[in-house]
């Protein structure tokens, strides 16, 4: 069974940084794709970044690309999310998942791809 785990989240001011983690239990972290989400209160999950199974490859949603950087430590089992230049609109629960497909290549952006999912961490920016 895997099991992922948020942390990190936390109350920051606009444009602050935080930094997420996301360590993984179970085999084989690295012949998945794992992704990144959030959702904010009253609003549909949205798709916030996403990394390769080596790391070399990423993509990211209009709302965060250039302010947040997805990073991946396949001998730690952990993808690393780096948020900075933090706005109030930002402040959501921040997700984990990993995607369905073993050894995928596609960089998947829908929540329905992903079927392993973390509890979440809480990210709430003030203005």
């Amino acid at each position: 069974q895997v099991q992922l785990l948020e942390s990190g989240g936390g109350l920051v001011q606009a444009g602050g940084s935080l930094r997420l983690s996301c360590a993984a239990s179970g085999r084989e972290f690295s012949s998945y794709v794992m992704g990144w989400f959030r959702q904010a209160p009253g609003k549909e999950r949205e798709f916030v970044a996403v990394i390769s199974r080596s790391g070399g490859s990423t993509y990211y949603g209009d709302s965060v690309k250039g302010r947040f950087t997805i990073s991946r430590d396949n001998a730690k089992a952990t993808v690393y999310l780096q948020m900075n230049s933090l706005k109030p609109e930002d402040t959501a629960i921040y997700y984990c998942a990993r995607d369905r497909k073993y050894l995928g290549l596609t960089l998947t952006t829908t929540a329905s791809g992903y079927d392993y999912w973390g509890q979440g961490t809480q990210v709430t920016v003030s203005s």
